[in-house]
């Protein structure tokens, strides 16, 4: 988790991560944004994230998007 912390920190450093879990719904993360952010995760993690998990749930918070890495990983 903290790899991922370090990677949204690169994003968007003004954000506490730790504890924030509206990144989506208030806009800290944008389309943009989201869109380095699976590119740095696949890169990082070695997982592909699927079109229909690019969803404002799993993206809202570190927790979430942790959580779908694992998901994804065991999936492989």
């Amino acid at each position: 988790m903290e790899k991922l912390i370090n990677i949204l920190e690169e994003l968007n450093p003004d954000v506490d991560y730790a504890n924030c879990e509206d990144l989506v719904d208030g806009r800290y993360l944008d389309s943009l944004t989201i869109l380095s952010l699976i590119s740095e995760i696949e890169d990082n993690f070695g997982v592909v994230i699927p079109t229909v998990e690019i969803i404002p749930a799993n993206f809202n918070s570190a927790k979430k998007i942790w959580d779908l890495i694992l998901r994804l990983q065991e999936e492989e």
